[in-house]
């Protein structure tokens, strides 16, 4: 035998369910999108290296991006991210765009690491930002279009929360602390690993990055202080304004929250389980420098970025993801002997111009056979039209949901399955 050959390791195989998963997953996300109006566009899935040096990170950059020569000799890499190549398209038509610009987008994006559970080489992405306000009012609707993503998926205000801080106000207080401005990377990139050392190593670790231990105590008080928000215009407003597009109840002020990549500039935020172990959902913020970093004229911009993989591994855990091999068709023609074959493709034919989705089983075999067929496939409604139907120009319609059966005639058979699936719709 043939030796059979894996697919890549960090990516994945998306069979029909799967797809119905990932379709689902796409379309809350395009609903809550669409209800801020906010339009659709992507970029391509490859890039020059450059625009992720310009502000992405040296971790991204030099360890988790896929690099490789084209055939002219320049470094290409494969998507890691969105927000760069949303900065480059906005600068190149800068001049006839029209301000605000609110886009989001889904698609994929790969990353080399290390593949663990929620986490692979391959995954797609919800990137979403709003670009030309400078306001904390823009960056609450953002807060808030992700609150109303979780709202409409089911996961409540008790199991999913969002932390926010902002870097303006980070900032200050720990230039007050006497560290100085040549410092503040460090700091913020030491704050932004607090959580994931113990406090011994990380102590050890802020003084390596020389800060002295009365630096090493004042952060850690601004760490612990929950009210911190209150000394910052800006975080005034904000909350105001979260409050009045009614996403409150998931967002709380974490002055812990940082963000690792190194352009954003005010606001950023984070959603996380509140169960045990608090697995990150998503993350973004303000970027007001991104634009002009890869050649654009200076504008504002606010946004976050949410893989399907560990959302979808949530979702499941909590019974929240749709299940099932979701069938394109609701309706299954039956065929009932090889000398009607051709009056099923008809009849399929005829509800599917009418706009009804319907599949045509693509043999004679056993009747028992295709109505497990249907069932299995999530159909909901079978046709069945043998010789007694045909003489009295009827056909059966069997309803796998509700076990019943009833008989219509040939020409009221679009208009009454037009009918019934609206309805299924609006229930």
């Amino acid at each position: 035998m043939k030796t059979l050959i894996p697919s890549i390791k960090g990516t994945r195989d998306f069979y029909p369910e799967d797809m119905a998963r990932r379709n689902w997953l796409y379309e809350k996300i395009r609903q809550v999108s669409l209800a801020y109006g906010y339009q659709e566009y992507d970029g391509p899935f490859l890039e020059k290296i450059d625009l992720y040096a310009a502000k992405s990170g040296e971790e991204l950059v030099k360890e988790q991006a896929f690099v490789f020569p084209d055939r002219g000799g320049d470094l290409i890499t494969l998507r890691p991210e969105l927000t760069p190549s949303l900065a480059r398209m906005v600068s190149q038509r800068q001049g006839r765009l029209v301000f605000p610009l609110r886009w989001w987008s889904f698609g994929p994006f790969w990353r080399y690491e290390r593949p663990q559970k929620g986490r692979t080489r391959e995954f797609f992405q919800w990137n979403i930002d709003l670009i030309g306000p400078n306001s904390p009012e823009a960056d609450a609707e953002l807060v808030a279009i992700a609150a109303g993503f979780f709202e409409a998926t089911g996961l409540t205000p008790d199991r999913v929360a969002i932390r926010v801080n902002n870097r303006k106000l980070m900032e200050t207080q720990i230039q007050s602390l006497g560290i100085q401005v040549a410092k503040r990377q460090d700091v913020f990139h030491l704050i932004d690993r607090r959580d994931k050392m113990d406090p011994q190593a990380w102590e050890a670790y802020a003084r390596e990055r020389g800060l002295e231990n009365s630096q090493v105590r004042g952060i850690l008080n601004l760490l612990a202080d929950s009210n911190l928000w209150q000394q910052s215009a800006e975080m005034q407003r904000f909350f105001a304004a979260l409050d009045a597009l009614g996403a409150s109840s998931y967002v709380h002020f974490d002055p812990a929250v940082i963000r690792g990549l190194d352009y954003y500039t005010a606001t950023v935020f984070e959603a996380y389980e509140r169960a045990a172990g608090g697995r990150a959902i998503l993350g973004g913020g303000r970027y007001d420098n991104l634009v002009s970093d890869v050649g654009g004229a200076p504008v504002s911009a606010v946004g976050f970025a949410m893989g399907d993989v560990m959302i979808s591994i949530v979702l499941a855990e909590l019974g929240l993801l749709q299940e099932g091999i979701g069938s394109g068709a609701r309706v299954l023609v039956t065929v009932f002997d090889e000398t009607r074959l051709a009056a099923a493709y008809l009849l399929a034919s005829d509800l599917r111009r009418a706009g009804v989705n319907t599949a045509c089983y693509p043999e004679a075999v056993r009747l028992e056979k295709q109505l497990k067929y249907a069932d299995r496939m999530g159909m909901r409604w079978v046709l069945i039209s043998g010789p007694d139907e045909e003489a009295r120009g009827l056909v059966t319609v069997k309803d796998l949901k509700e076990h019943t059966q009833i008989q219509l005639g040939y020409s009221d058979l679009a208009q009454v399955f037009r009918g019934m699936l609206a309805l299924e719709r609006a229930v």
